[in-house]
Protein backbone atom coordinates (compact mmCIF):
# COMPACT_ATOMS: atom_id res chain seq x y z
CA UNK A 1 0.00 0.00 0.00
CA UNK A 2 1.28 3.73 -0.72
CA UNK A 3 2.68 5.48 2.28
CA UNK A 4 -0.05 8.84 2.71
CA UNK A 5 1.37 12.27 4.14
CA UNK A 6 0.06 15.41 4.33
CA UNK A 7 2.53 17.71 3.57
CA UNK A 8 2.25 21.42 4.83
CA UNK A 9 3.77 24.49 2.79
CA UNK A 10 6.03 26.82 3.57
CA UNK A 11 5.91 30.09 1.61
CA UNK A 12 9.74 31.90 1.49
CA UNK A 13 10.08 35.62 -0.15
CA UNK A 14 12.66 34.83 -2.74
CA UNK A 15 14.00 38.70 -3.30
CA UNK A 16 14.36 39.22 -6.94
CA UNK A 17 15.26 42.55 -8.43
CA UNK A 18 13.09 43.36 -10.99
CA UNK A 19 9.98 45.40 -11.52
CA UNK A 20 6.77 43.58 -13.19
CA UNK A 21 4.13 45.80 -15.19
CA UNK A 22 1.13 43.59 -13.40
CA UNK A 23 0.58 44.31 -9.96
CA UNK A 24 2.00 42.12 -7.16
CA UNK A 25 0.14 38.91 -6.07
CA UNK A 26 0.31 37.47 -2.98
CA UNK A 27 2.43 34.33 -2.63
CA UNK A 28 -0.09 32.63 -0.24
CA UNK A 29 -2.76 33.39 -1.96
CA UNK A 30 -3.49 30.12 -3.34
CA UNK A 31 -1.14 27.67 -1.53
CA UNK A 32 -1.32 24.53 -2.77
CA UNK A 33 -1.47 21.03 -0.40
CA UNK A 34 0.32 17.58 -1.65
CA UNK A 35 -0.20 13.99 -0.37
CA UNK A 36 2.72 12.13 -1.39
CA UNK A 37 2.54 8.71 -2.30
CA UNK A 38 5.11 6.16 -2.32
CA UNK A 39 5.24 4.14 -5.33
CA UNK A 40 8.70 2.36 -5.50
CA UNK A 41 11.62 2.57 -4.05
CA UNK A 42 13.59 1.61 -7.60
CA UNK A 43 15.93 4.63 -8.21
CA UNK A 44 16.15 5.32 -11.82
CA UNK A 45 15.80 8.82 -12.32
CA UNK A 46 13.62 9.58 -14.94
CA UNK A 47 9.41 8.89 -15.33
CA UNK A 48 6.11 9.95 -17.05
CA UNK A 49 3.04 9.56 -17.21
CA UNK A 50 1.06 7.81 -20.18
CA UNK A 51 -1.95 5.72 -20.80
CA UNK A 52 0.11 2.31 -21.85
CA UNK A 53 -3.16 0.04 -22.56
CA UNK A 54 -4.99 2.38 -23.76
CA UNK A 55 -7.96 2.20 -20.82
CA UNK A 56 -8.20 5.25 -21.05
CA UNK A 57 -6.30 5.95 -17.57
CA UNK A 58 -2.68 7.31 -16.76
CA UNK A 59 -0.18 4.87 -15.65
CA UNK A 60 3.36 5.70 -14.88
CA UNK A 61 6.57 4.78 -16.64
CA UNK A 62 9.75 4.80 -14.63
CA UNK A 63 12.90 2.95 -16.22
CA UNK A 64 13.09 -0.60 -15.54
CA UNK A 65 9.34 -0.93 -14.29
CA UNK A 66 5.65 0.50 -15.62
CA UNK A 67 3.12 0.82 -12.95
CA UNK A 68 -1.06 0.42 -14.08
CA UNK A 69 -3.21 3.37 -12.93
CA UNK A 70 -4.82 5.01 -10.88
CA UNK A 71 -3.36 2.79 -8.53
CA UNK A 72 -0.26 2.37 -9.39
CA UNK A 73 0.02 -0.75 -6.77
CA UNK A 74 1.36 -3.17 -10.04
CA UNK A 75 4.53 -3.28 -11.06
CA UNK A 76 5.07 -4.98 -14.74
CA UNK A 77 8.08 -5.05 -16.77
CA UNK A 78 9.64 -2.79 -19.82
CA UNK A 79 13.04 -4.22 -19.81
CA UNK A 80 16.45 -4.90 -18.04
CA UNK A 81 18.52 -1.43 -18.13
CA UNK A 82 22.15 -1.44 -18.37
CA UNK A 83 23.58 0.03 -14.50
CA UNK A 84 26.83 1.83 -14.17
CA UNK A 85 27.43 2.16 -10.76
CA UNK A 86 24.51 4.16 -9.38
CA UNK A 87 23.09 4.82 -12.56
CA UNK A 88 20.80 3.60 -14.86
CA UNK A 89 21.17 4.36 -18.52
CA UNK A 90 17.80 5.79 -18.71
CA UNK A 91 17.85 9.62 -19.12
CA UNK A 92 14.53 10.18 -20.15
CA UNK A 93 10.88 9.08 -20.55
CA UNK A 94 9.70 10.71 -23.59
CA UNK A 95 5.40 9.41 -24.59
CA UNK A 96 5.55 9.28 -28.27
CA UNK A 97 3.92 6.56 -30.42
CA UNK A 98 6.56 6.35 -33.22
CA UNK A 99 5.52 3.52 -34.83
CA UNK A 100 1.82 4.46 -35.59
CA UNK A 101 0.51 1.44 -33.82
CA UNK A 102 -2.01 4.00 -31.59
CA UNK A 103 0.13 2.67 -28.57
CA UNK A 104 2.06 5.41 -26.78
CA UNK A 105 6.17 4.20 -26.91
CA UNK A 106 8.81 6.11 -25.25
CA UNK A 107 12.21 8.08 -26.19
CA UNK A 108 15.17 7.38 -23.73
CA UNK A 109 18.90 7.95 -23.86
CA UNK A 110 21.97 6.70 -22.40
CA UNK A 111 25.05 8.55 -21.07
CA UNK A 112 27.12 5.24 -20.72
CA UNK A 113 25.64 3.39 -23.61
CA UNK A 114 25.96 6.65 -26.18
CA UNK A 115 23.04 5.80 -27.48
CA UNK A 116 19.55 7.25 -28.28
CA UNK A 117 16.59 4.92 -28.36
CA UNK A 118 12.69 4.17 -28.68
CA UNK A 119 10.93 1.64 -26.44
CA UNK A 120 8.19 0.00 -28.36
CA UNK A 121 4.95 -0.21 -26.46
CA UNK A 122 3.81 -4.44 -26.56
CA UNK A 123 0.11 -2.63 -26.74
CA UNK A 124 -0.25 -3.09 -23.01
CA UNK A 125 0.60 -6.49 -22.31
CA UNK A 126 1.86 -6.22 -18.50
CA UNK A 127 4.16 -9.48 -19.09
CA UNK A 128 6.06 -9.02 -22.05
CA UNK A 129 9.22 -6.32 -21.91
CA UNK A 130 9.31 -3.69 -24.83
CA UNK A 131 11.92 -3.74 -27.79
CA UNK A 132 14.17 -1.78 -28.22
CA UNK A 133 15.05 0.31 -31.20
CA UNK A 134 18.05 2.34 -31.62
CA UNK A 135 18.06 5.66 -32.86
CA UNK A 136 21.17 6.51 -32.91
CA UNK A 137 24.70 6.47 -31.73
CA UNK A 138 25.52 9.73 -31.18
CA UNK A 139 27.44 10.53 -27.84
CA UNK A 140 26.94 10.93 -23.94
CA UNK A 141 23.11 11.56 -24.04
CA UNK A 142 23.06 13.16 -20.40
CA UNK A 143 19.41 13.45 -21.29
CA UNK A 144 16.61 13.86 -23.78
CA UNK A 145 12.99 16.54 -24.27
CA UNK A 146 11.04 17.08 -26.83
CA UNK A 147 9.95 20.19 -28.31
CA UNK A 148 8.16 21.38 -31.81
CA UNK A 149 10.77 22.59 -33.51
CA UNK A 150 9.92 23.41 -37.24
CA UNK A 151 6.70 24.84 -36.14
CA UNK A 152 4.61 22.41 -37.47
CA UNK A 153 2.87 20.92 -34.61
CA UNK A 154 4.35 17.59 -33.90
CA UNK A 155 7.52 17.19 -31.39
CA UNK A 156 10.96 16.94 -32.78
CA UNK A 157 13.60 14.73 -30.40
CA UNK A 158 16.60 16.85 -28.97
CA UNK A 159 18.95 15.08 -27.07
CA UNK A 160 21.84 16.33 -24.70
CA UNK A 161 24.92 15.72 -25.37
CA UNK A 162 26.91 18.48 -23.71
CA UNK A 163 30.37 17.93 -24.38
CA UNK A 164 30.32 16.93 -28.16
CA UNK A 165 29.08 18.18 -31.37
CA UNK A 166 27.21 18.40 -33.47
CA UNK A 167 23.93 19.86 -31.90
CA UNK A 168 21.32 17.36 -33.44
CA UNK A 169 17.29 17.36 -33.80
CA UNK A 170 15.51 13.96 -34.52
CA UNK A 171 12.37 14.11 -36.60
CA UNK A 172 9.75 11.33 -36.38
CA UNK A 173 9.07 10.36 -39.99
CA UNK A 174 4.90 10.01 -40.22
CA UNK A 175 3.47 8.53 -43.56
CA UNK A 176 0.28 9.95 -45.82
CA UNK A 177 -1.74 9.81 -42.34
CA UNK A 178 0.29 11.27 -40.30
CA UNK A 179 1.23 8.18 -38.26
CA UNK A 180 4.67 7.45 -37.11
CA UNK A 181 6.84 5.12 -39.35
CA UNK A 182 9.08 3.95 -36.56
CA UNK A 183 11.99 5.94 -38.13
CA UNK A 184 13.73 9.13 -37.29
CA UNK A 185 15.23 11.81 -39.80
CA UNK A 186 18.30 13.36 -38.18
CA UNK A 187 18.77 17.06 -38.99
CA UNK A 188 22.34 18.54 -37.62
CA UNK A 189 21.62 22.59 -36.43
CA UNK A 190 25.05 23.40 -34.84
CA UNK A 191 28.28 22.32 -35.24
CA UNK A 192 29.75 23.39 -32.23
CA UNK A 193 29.71 21.90 -28.36
CA UNK A 194 26.74 23.40 -26.66
CA UNK A 195 27.85 22.25 -23.39
CA UNK A 196 25.52 21.94 -20.20
CA UNK A 197 22.06 23.26 -20.47
CA UNK A 198 19.67 23.04 -22.74
CA UNK A 199 16.23 24.88 -23.72
CA UNK A 200 13.73 25.82 -26.41
CA UNK A 201 11.61 29.09 -27.20
CA UNK A 202 11.17 32.05 -29.10
CA UNK A 203 13.73 34.60 -27.63
CA UNK A 204 13.78 37.56 -30.45
CA UNK A 205 10.35 37.33 -30.63
CA UNK A 206 9.53 36.25 -34.87
CA UNK A 207 7.68 33.72 -34.05
CA UNK A 208 10.11 30.70 -34.50
CA UNK A 209 11.33 28.69 -31.23
CA UNK A 210 14.96 29.11 -30.68
CA UNK A 211 17.43 26.59 -29.00
CA UNK A 212 19.50 27.57 -25.82
CA UNK A 213 22.91 26.27 -24.95
CA UNK A 214 25.70 27.15 -22.14
CA UNK A 215 27.45 30.14 -23.65
CA UNK A 216 24.62 31.52 -26.14
CA UNK A 217 21.68 31.24 -27.87
CA UNK A 218 20.88 29.17 -31.99
CA UNK A 219 18.77 31.36 -33.80
CA UNK A 220 16.12 29.33 -35.93
CA UNK A 221 15.91 30.30 -39.78
CA UNK A 222 13.04 30.88 -41.58
CA UNK A 223 12.78 27.02 -42.36
CA UNK A 224 14.28 25.53 -39.23
CA UNK A 225 15.10 21.65 -40.37
CA UNK A 226 14.51 22.83 -44.09
CA UNK A 227 18.60 23.88 -45.02
CA UNK A 228 18.69 26.58 -43.50
CA UNK A 229 21.63 27.68 -41.16
CA UNK A 230 20.99 28.52 -37.87
CA UNK A 231 22.54 31.53 -35.91
CA UNK A 232 24.53 31.53 -32.86
CA UNK A 233 24.65 34.43 -30.80
CA UNK A 234 27.13 34.35 -27.83
CA UNK A 235 25.11 36.81 -25.58
CA UNK A 236 25.92 34.79 -21.90
CA UNK A 237 27.22 31.69 -20.10
CA UNK A 238 24.53 30.32 -17.98
CA UNK A 239 27.39 27.33 -16.25
CA UNK A 240 26.60 24.15 -15.22
CA UNK A 241 22.83 24.67 -16.44
CA UNK A 242 19.24 22.73 -16.19
CA UNK A 243 17.48 20.99 -18.88
CA UNK A 244 15.43 22.01 -19.93
CA UNK A 245 16.29 25.80 -19.72
CA UNK A 246 13.13 27.51 -19.40
CA UNK A 247 12.13 30.54 -21.94
CA UNK A 248 9.66 32.65 -20.71
CA UNK A 249 8.44 36.57 -20.49
CA UNK A 250 9.05 36.45 -16.66
CA UNK A 251 8.46 40.28 -15.84
CA UNK A 252 5.73 40.90 -18.44
CA UNK A 253 7.69 43.38 -20.90
CA UNK A 254 7.40 41.54 -23.62
CA UNK A 255 10.85 39.95 -23.95
CA UNK A 256 11.33 36.21 -23.41
CA UNK A 257 13.81 35.90 -20.70
CA UNK A 258 15.22 32.66 -18.82
CA UNK A 259 14.95 30.39 -15.64
CA UNK A 260 18.37 28.44 -15.37
CA UNK A 261 19.20 26.27 -12.61
CA UNK A 262 22.59 24.88 -12.06
CA UNK A 263 22.51 20.92 -12.15
CA UNK A 264 25.57 20.13 -10.28
CA UNK A 265 26.08 23.26 -8.22
CA UNK A 266 24.07 26.00 -6.07
CA UNK A 267 22.01 28.53 -7.67
CA UNK A 268 18.58 29.23 -9.31
CA UNK A 269 18.30 32.09 -11.26
CA UNK A 270 16.09 33.68 -13.96
CA UNK A 271 18.22 35.83 -16.48
CA UNK A 272 16.26 39.51 -17.68
CA UNK A 273 16.48 40.19 -21.18
CA UNK A 274 17.18 43.70 -22.01
CA UNK A 275 17.32 45.46 -25.48
CA UNK A 276 18.20 48.55 -26.54
CA UNK A 277 17.95 48.80 -30.95
CA UNK A 278 19.38 45.88 -32.21
CA UNK A 279 21.83 45.86 -29.21
CA UNK A 280 20.67 42.52 -26.69
CA UNK A 281 21.89 41.81 -23.27
CA UNK A 282 20.96 39.70 -20.11
CA UNK A 283 21.23 40.75 -16.30
CA UNK A 284 20.96 37.76 -13.43
CA UNK A 285 18.03 37.58 -11.04
CA UNK A 286 18.91 35.21 -8.22
CA UNK A 287 15.76 33.31 -7.40
CA UNK A 288 17.54 30.43 -4.76
CA UNK A 289 21.08 30.29 -3.57
CA UNK A 290 20.78 27.56 -1.02
CA UNK A 291 19.82 24.55 -2.48
CA UNK A 292 21.54 22.83 -5.41
CA UNK A 293 21.58 20.39 -8.12
CA UNK A 294 18.41 22.02 -9.69
CA UNK A 295 19.19 20.10 -13.00
CA UNK A 296 15.41 19.92 -14.87
CA UNK A 297 12.12 21.88 -14.05
CA UNK A 298 9.20 22.68 -15.64
CA UNK A 299 7.02 25.96 -16.01
CA UNK A 300 3.54 24.83 -15.58
CA UNK A 301 0.21 26.47 -14.01
CA UNK A 302 0.32 24.37 -10.89
CA UNK A 303 -1.75 25.64 -8.64
CA UNK A 304 -5.08 26.47 -11.16
CA UNK A 305 -4.93 30.64 -11.39
CA UNK A 306 -4.30 30.46 -14.98
CA UNK A 307 -0.51 31.44 -15.17
CA UNK A 308 2.43 28.86 -14.98
CA UNK A 309 4.76 28.71 -11.98
CA UNK A 310 8.01 26.87 -11.90
CA UNK A 311 8.11 23.26 -10.38
CA UNK A 312 11.09 22.19 -10.05
CA UNK A 313 13.88 20.36 -7.22
CA UNK A 314 16.97 18.44 -6.42
CA UNK A 315 18.57 15.72 -8.70
CA UNK A 316 19.79 13.70 -5.93
CA UNK A 317 23.20 12.53 -5.96
CA UNK A 318 23.64 14.13 -9.53
CA UNK A 319 27.44 13.27 -9.54
CA UNK A 320 27.33 11.43 -6.29
CA UNK A 321 29.99 13.09 -4.06
CA UNK A 322 30.93 14.99 -6.52
CA UNK A 323 28.90 18.06 -6.21
CA UNK A 324 28.53 21.36 -4.33
CA UNK A 325 25.61 20.52 -1.85
CA UNK A 326 25.21 17.10 -3.00
CA UNK A 327 25.12 15.88 0.96
CA UNK A 328 22.37 18.63 1.54
CA UNK A 329 18.83 17.79 2.22
CA UNK A 330 16.66 17.20 -1.21
CA UNK A 331 13.66 18.93 -1.92
CA UNK A 332 10.83 19.72 -4.85
CA UNK A 333 9.09 23.18 -4.96
CA UNK A 334 7.35 25.38 -7.13
CA UNK A 335 8.25 28.90 -7.57
CA UNK A 336 5.47 31.74 -7.81
CA UNK A 337 6.16 34.79 -9.78
CA UNK A 338 4.37 37.76 -7.37
CA UNK A 339 4.85 40.45 -10.30
CA UNK A 340 7.51 41.48 -8.18
CA UNK A 341 10.10 37.94 -7.73
CA UNK A 342 9.86 34.14 -7.04
CA UNK A 343 8.65 33.33 -4.07
CA UNK A 344 9.09 29.38 -2.70
CA UNK A 345 6.89 27.23 -2.10
CA UNK A 346 8.07 24.01 -0.55
CA UNK A 347 6.46 20.53 -1.52
CA UNK A 348 8.68 18.12 0.12
CA UNK A 349 12.10 18.80 2.08
CA UNK A 350 14.70 16.72 4.23
CA UNK A 351 16.79 14.09 4.44
CA UNK A 352 16.82 10.39 3.64
CA UNK A 353 13.12 9.32 3.66
CA UNK A 354 11.61 12.66 4.98
CA UNK A 355 12.87 14.70 1.67
CA UNK A 356 12.82 13.92 -2.13
CA UNK A 357 14.17 14.99 -5.22
CA UNK A 358 12.48 14.83 -8.71
CA UNK A 359 15.55 13.24 -11.09
CA UNK A 360 16.69 14.42 -13.98
CA UNK A 361 13.11 13.60 -15.74
CA UNK A 362 10.14 13.95 -13.86
CA UNK A 363 6.30 14.63 -14.80
CA UNK A 364 3.78 17.38 -13.75
CA UNK A 365 0.56 16.06 -15.15
CA UNK A 366 -3.33 15.45 -14.30
CA UNK A 367 -2.71 11.73 -13.05
CA UNK A 368 -6.62 11.40 -11.96
CA UNK A 369 -8.36 13.74 -14.09
CA UNK A 370 -9.31 15.95 -11.05
CA UNK A 371 -8.58 19.23 -12.88
CA UNK A 372 -5.01 19.49 -11.12
CA UNK A 373 -1.80 19.33 -11.64
CA UNK A 374 0.58 16.44 -9.57
CA UNK A 375 4.32 15.55 -9.99
CA UNK A 376 5.45 12.19 -10.66
CA UNK A 377 8.94 12.57 -9.38
CA UNK A 378 11.53 9.79 -9.95
CA UNK A 379 15.02 9.53 -8.53
CA UNK A 380 17.86 7.98 -6.87
CA UNK A 381 15.40 8.29 -3.59
CA UNK A 382 12.73 6.48 -5.62
CA UNK A 383 9.71 6.94 -7.16
CA UNK A 384 7.32 9.28 -5.73
CA UNK A 385 3.76 10.81 -6.88
CA UNK A 386 3.05 13.97 -4.97
CA UNK A 387 -1.36 14.22 -5.14
CA UNK A 388 -2.37 17.90 -5.85
CA UNK A 389 -4.77 19.07 -3.11
CA UNK A 390 -5.79 22.09 -3.92
CA UNK A 391 -5.72 25.14 -2.25
CA UNK A 392 -4.43 24.44 1.38
CA UNK A 393 -6.68 24.97 4.61
CA UNK A 394 -5.87 26.95 7.36
CA UNK A 395 -5.80 25.15 10.93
Amino acid sequence: MPIKLVLGLVAIAAAVAACALAAPVSPLANVIAFEKLKISDEDYESAAAFDVDNDGRLDIVCGGWWYPGPKFDAKCPVAKVRRDGDYWDDFATIPLDVNGDGFTDFVTGGWFSEVLRWRENPKGDRTKEWPEHVIGKIGNVETVRAWDVDGDGQLEIVPSVPFAGPVRVFKLVTDAAGKGTGKFAEHVIYDGVPGPGLGFGDLNGDGRGDLVVQKGWLEAPAKPLGGGKWTFHPEFDIGDGSIPIIVADVNGDGLADLIVGQGHGYGLAWWEQKKDGDKRTWIKHAIDQANSQYHTMEWVDIDGDGRPELVTGKRRHAHRGGDAGDADPAGVYYFKWTGEGFAKQVIDYGFGPAGKGCGIYFHVVDLWKTGRMDLVAPGKDGLVVYRNLGPAKAK
